[in-house]
């Protein structure tokens, strides 16, 4: 059975996650309207806004746990203006009443300010946001609450200092919790690409073409070399007792060799680190170019070191005379461009030096990490990058503390969602039902 898809497309959910699609899924979503649909009951409404938002809020938690977290109790909080609370101590509020002082409310404004509303309906969620693997993935120290779930139960995770294995641990306020950097370097960092099969060989580059080329024409160049000395060796080798003539001392040509393979190598290093100008390339690919047929003359038997070496030596020369010099005009300055820089310049110069150094000692490139170094953030990482005011998070040792409970606000409330009220009006219907 083919497993079902968990971002799909054609019946769009939304996770609690970064993917690319699931963002492409909120992007497109609309207002469901679910109370305004024809023919459906009151149970059917409810039914249908519970279903979709616990696609969002904790698609891998149970129903029934989740129902014993269910509070009917929602928290809130009133604004309160310091200002205002400094200057007056409250007995105003009740002077004037009954006399004329109050004042009158405006019965002829048409329509009350929506943002005067509390939406007590979005924190039917509040509960959940306690979870430990939830409160991981709001901290951005994870790219999905799965993922987050996966951080817990490996016990990539403390709270309070001690490792906690359990995703549903309940946070309290005032407790901090820790994930290890390298996993939120791994969750949050540019994911490496991986390696290319053999169907995927027709889509490589010219220059991974070229390469290969190279290096199957080098391996039958060494081949042939071998094969040619062997043959040559055993030409000249005599039997003593027919023949006076001396049997040829060989000479050792491993070292030689090896040389001119590493020179190639290095040449080609070069090549693909991209630090170089298109006539530096062109002149290396000639050096390389040239160094096979020495390398396939440097395995006869009758190759001599020095001759091999005096030819090596001619190619390197040819290779730095070339190093540095214009094609299309030649300079006739000075050959130290820093020479002619004024003192700003090379303050500047200096100034920039140090922070790309200081840059490649915080993020340096190391290969062995199974994410892309220098580290990178992910792509579509944005429309995601925001904290909870019910968190304090420190991104420099990948920790936060749990302030306190999410309330909410005239205006607002502090749980996320991508619902609106009357969803989570229904939703919270749903729940209030005895069972």
């Amino acid at each position: 059975m083919k497993p079902r898809r968990f971002h799909g497309l054609k019946q769009p959910k939304l996770r609690q996650s970064w993917n690319k699609y699931n963002l492409y899924n909120l992007w497109r979503t609309k207002d469901p309207n679910i109370a305004s649909r024809p023919n459906t009951t009151f149970f059917q409404q409810k039914w249908i806004a519970k279903g979709l938002l616990r696609t969002y809020h904790g698609e891998h938690i149970v129903e029934r746990k989740w129902e014993r977290m269910f509070s009917r109790r929602l928290l809130s909080v009133a604004n309160m203006d310091a200002k205002y609370m400094a200057k007056n101590d409250g007995s105003e509020l009740a002077a004037g009443r009954g006399s004329g002082q109050d004042q009158q409310p405006a019965w002829d404004r048409p329509r009350i300010n929506p943002s005067s509303f509390t939406p007590y309906m979005q924190m039917i969620f509040a509960p959940m946001e306690r979870r430990l693997d939830i409160a991981v993935f709001r901290a951005m120290f994870a790219s999905s609450a799965r993922q987050a779930r996966q951080f817990c139960v490996h016990g990539a995770v403390k709270v309070n200092g001690k490792v906690v294995p359990y995703p549903a641990y309940r946070l309290n306020p005032g407790d901090m919790f820790q994930v290890d950097p390298e996993r939120v370097l791994y969750a949050t960092g540019l994911p490496k690409l991986p390696p290319q099969d053999s169907k995927n060989k027709k889509s490589s580059s010219l220059a991974g073409e070229e390469e290969a080329a190279e290096e199957a024409s080098q391996e039958e160049a060494e081949t042939t070399a071998e094969a040619e000395s062997e043959a040559q060796t055993a030409e000249l080798e005599q039997d003593p007792d027919t023949t006076d003539a001396p049997e040829p001392t060989p000479v050792n040509m491993k070292p030689t060799r090896k040389q001119i393979q590493d020179l190639t190598a290095q040449a080609k290093e070069i090549i693909k680190e991209g630090s170089v100008s298109v006539a530096q390339k062109k002149r290396l690919r000639n050096f390389i170019r040239s160094a096979k047929p020495l390398l396939s003359r440097a395995g006869r038997s009758t190759a001599t070191p020095s001759k091999i070496a005096d030819e090596l030596s001619t190619l390197m020369a040819e290779l730095d005379v070339g190093v540095g010099r214009d094609d299309e005009a030649p300079s006739t300055e000075s050959s130290d461009p820093i020479a002619s820089l004024s003192e700003s310049e090379l303050a500047t110069l200096e100034e920039r030096m140090e922070e790309h150094m200081r840059e490649e000692e915080e993020n340096p490139y190391d290969p062995s990490k199974p994410y892309v170094t220098p580290w990178r953030p992910r792509n579509y990482m944005a429309p995601f990058a925001f904290i909870p005011p019910y968190l304090e998070v420190n991104q420099n040792i990948c920790s936060a503390v749990y302030l306190r409970h999410p309330v909410a606000r005239r205006g607002n409330a502090e749980v996320p969602t991508p619902f609106s009220l009357e969803v989570s009006q229904l939703a919270f219907n749903w729940y209030l039902r005895r069972r």
